[in-house]
């Protein structure tokens, strides 16, 4: 639920910069890739502190190599969140984060159905995390094409 509230912040923040006349948030399409940029580089540091652990139980026991597939969405989503904001590969990233996405929800429907938390708190229900991912998804093409 963080992701999505400091996505939704962010980009309210950004626009908001984008009417009192900073060029850089001057859309609503340029405000979003910025806000996307900004919840990617807070979910990445997620793969590098304390909660990689809480992140490697998330995965199926059918993945092989769980803490280097971590690592590696990690740094995949820190290369898309920068991706997203240099425009000769924004549309390219874009296409990128959002196979991303879809590649990690089995992750996230591993720990609902299993049960297993996340900094010592209950995952996020179904019902409300794939309603959320699907958001995650379309911000992220709409922003990017």
């Amino acid at each position: 639920m963080i992701p999505f509230f400091l996505l939704i912040a962010s980009l309210l923040l950004f626009r908001g910069l984008g009417l009192a006349g900073i060029d850089i948030f001057s859309t609503w399409q340029d405000s979003t890739r910025f806000a996307l940029a900004l919840m990617f580089l807070f979910t990445a540091s997620a793969h590098f502190t304390k909660m990689k652990k809480n992140l490697i139980n998330m995965l199926p026991k059918t993945f092989p190599f769980p803490k280097q597939i971590v690592f590696l969405t990690g740094i995949f989503e820190i290369a898309g969140a920068i991706g997203i904001l240099i425009p000769q590969v924004m549309s390219w990233t874009g296409w990128c984060l959002a196979i991303l996405m879809l590649a990690m929800f089995p992750a996230n429907y591993n720990a609902t159905k299993n049960n297993i938390t996340l900094r010592g708190k209950q995952p996020t229900p179904l019902f409300i995390r794939l309603p959320m991912q699907i958001v995650f998804i379309i911000l992220t093409l709409w922003a990017t094409q």
